[in-house]
C-alpha cells in the first residue's frame, strides 16, 4: 500500500514520538517506555501474588476500577506475561509489572493501596491451618517490604488462613514501628457475598439488594452470619437458619470439592477482593458512609483481632462498629467463634516472634 507523502511524514512524527532513536533497537523498552505514559487520576495500587489464581482476575478486575491510576502486579513467577496480557486493556490505569525478591521494594515504592493475595491454594481435603506454615513465610517477608517501602500504605490482606495472617502482618509492621491498625485490613469479604448470595437465593431476591454482616473471622465456625440482622429485614425458620450459617461457613469447601483438585475459590475471591479494594479507595478518597466487614485489630470482643463492620475512610477503618442485638443461635456461634480465633491468633502471634 502506497503513502502521500504527508502521511509518510504524520507516520514518522508519530514513530519518532512513541519509539525514540535509543528505544527502538528494543521491543520490549518501547513497551515499557508506553506504559509509563498517561494514567487517568486516582491511586497507585499494588496487587502481590498477581499472577496467581487469585492474582490474575484481581488484576484484571482492578485495571477496570476508575479509582486506579497505577496499577503495580507483583510474583516471583509469570508476572511479564500477566503484565503485557493485562496492560492491552484499554482503560485509564498505568501497568507495570515485578519479577521477584529484588523487584519487591520497586513494587511498593509510593504506593496507597496494597493487595496480598500471595501464596498457595487451598487443595482437597487440606484444612486453612494446612496453609500456614507456608503462606505465613511469605507474608511476613512481603510485610517487611510494605515497611520499609510504602509504611502508610492500606493494606488488604487475603492470604490463608487470614485469622493468623493478620496477626503476622501486624507484629512485622510493630516490630518496624510502622504499625497502624487503622491501615492493615483482613479481607472477610467473600463470606459477605456468599452469605449475601445463599440468603438471596432462600429469600428470592436479587443479591445485590442484601446485606448479611458476617462477623468473627475467616474460616469454619468463625464465620458467623448474622442472620437477624440482614436487609431488608427478615426471618428465617431454625432449618433456614442452621442452612445457611453452614453453607456461608463452608463455602470455601463447596468451591475446592466441586473443582476437584482443579484449584480454590480463585474467581470469586478476586469479585469479594476488588469489591472491599473498591470500598477501600472510595474511603481514601473521602467518601462518606464506605462501611464493609472486615478482620482488623479490635475492642468489639476480648479478642485482640475480629471481625466485623467498620467504616473506610482516608485513614483506613475509622470507626469499628459493635456487633448489636444477636438471637440465642449467634450468641451460641459467637462462643465458638471466639474461642477457635483466640488460638489462630495466637498461632499468627507465636510465628512472629520465632
Amino acid at each position: 500500500m502506497e503513502f502521500s507523502s504527508e502521511a509518510n511524514q504524520r507516520i514518522a512524527r508519530i514513530s519518532a514520538h512513541l519509539y525514540p532513536p535509543n528505544l527502538q533497537e528494543n521491543s520490549c523498552l518501547r513497551q515499557a517506555k508506553c506504559r509509563a505514559k498517561g494514567g487517568a487520576a486516582g491511586f497507585k495500587v499494588a496487587i502481590l501474588g498477581a499472577a496467581g489464581g487469585i492474582g490474575q482476575p484481581l488484576a484484571m478486575l482492578m485495571k477496570i476500577n476508575p479509582l486506579v491510576s497505577v496499577l503495580h502486579l507483583y510474583d516471583v513467577v509469570n508476572t511479564p506475561g500477566v503484565t503485557a496480557d493485562i496492560s492491552h486493556m484499554d482503560t485509564g490505569a498505568v501497568v507495570r509489572g515485578f519479577l521477584g525478591q529484588p523487584q519487591l521494594e520497586n513494587a511498593l515504592t509510593g504506593v496507597d493501596l496494597v493487595i496480598i493475595p500471595a501464596g498457595v491454594p487451598r487443595k482437597p481435603g487440606m484444612t486453612r491451618d494446612d496453609l500456614f506454615n507456608i503462606n505465613a513465610g511469605i507474608v511476613r517477608t512481603l510485610c517487611e517490604g510494605i515497611a520499609k517501602c510504602c509504611p502508610n500504605a492500606t493494606v488488604n490482606l487475603i492470604s490463608n488462613p487470614v485469622n493468623s495472617t493478620v496477626p503476622i502482618a501486624a507484629e512485622v509492621f510493630k516490630k518496624a514501628g510502622t504499625y497502624d491498625p487503622k491501615k492493615l485490613l483482613g479481607v472477610t469479604m467473600l463470606d459477605v457475598v456468599r452469605a449475601n448470595t445463599f440468603v438471596a437465593e432462600v429469600l428470592g431476591l436479587d443479591p445485590r439488594d442484601v446485606d448479611v454482616p458476617v462477623v468473627g473471622g475467616h474460616a469454619g465456625v468463625t464465620i458467623l452470619p448474622l442472620l437477624s440482622q440482614v436487609k431488608p429485614p427478615c426471618s428465617f425458620t431454625q432449618e433456614e437458619t442452621e442452612y445457611l450459617t453452614n453453607r456461608i461457613q463452608n463455602g470455601g469447601t463447596e468451591v475446592v470439592e466441586a473443582k476437584a483438585g482443579a484449584g480454590s475459590a480463585t474467581l470469586s475471591m478476586a469479585y469479594a477482593a476488588v469489591k472491599f479494594a473498591d470500598a477501600c479507595l472510595r474511603g481514601l478518597r473521602g467518601d462518606a458512609g464506605v462501611v464493609e466487614c472486615a478482620f482488623v485489630a479490635s475492642q468489639v470482643t476480648e479478642l485482640p483481632f475480629f471481625a466485623s463492620k467498620v467504616r473506610l475512610g482516608r485513614q483506613g477503618a475509622e470507626e469499628i462498629f459493635q456487633l448489636g442485638p444477636l438471637n440465642e443461635y449467634e450468641r451460641i456461634g459467637l462462643e465458638k467463634a471466639k474461642k477457635e480465633l483466640a488460638g489462630s491468633i495466637q498461632k499468627g502471634i507465636s510465628f512472629s516472634k520465632k
